[in-house]
């Protein structure tokens, strides 16, 4: 029974980090859109929210990455010895999931915000 959590809790990492991989993806792409997309002459305020996306995606591929991180390390308690009577692992595995749904919905208001941005400006 305890080695299906634990292989359940491998699964689930593996999943969270492939969703990291794809928002990776996707913000480095989306960093790249909005540089070439606004090369004519921009308004002040086309300029601050283009400095905004700019920084907001630099923040969120950090946190990307340093929440894919602490799962490839969480992953590797996971395979060790002894996991499956490690307490300290389940409840690490649930605060991971917490930052990871947080995470999410920030990464998907982001998303959100940049396609209203680039469904509104003509740059």
């Amino acid at each position: 029974m305890v080695q299906t959590d634990l292989s359940q809790l491998l699964a689930e990492c593996s999943e969270w980090r492939q969703i990291m991989r794809n928002y990776r993806e996707e913000f480095q792409d989306s960093k790249k859109a909005l540089q070439s997309m606004c090369r004519n002459s921009l308004s002040r305020n086309q300029l601050q929210e283009v400095e905004h996306f700019d920084n907001q995606f630099h923040i969120q591929l950090i946190n990307i990455h340093d929440l894919k991180q602490e799962i490839k390390l969480h992953e590797k308690a996971l395979n060790g010895e002894g996991a499956e009577h490690n307490e300290d692992l389940f409840a690490r595995h649930e605060h991971l999931l917490d930052q990871f749904i947080t995470l999410e919905n920030t990464l998907q208001g982001l998303r959100s915000e940049f396609q209203e941005f680039t469904n509104t400006t003509a740059c």
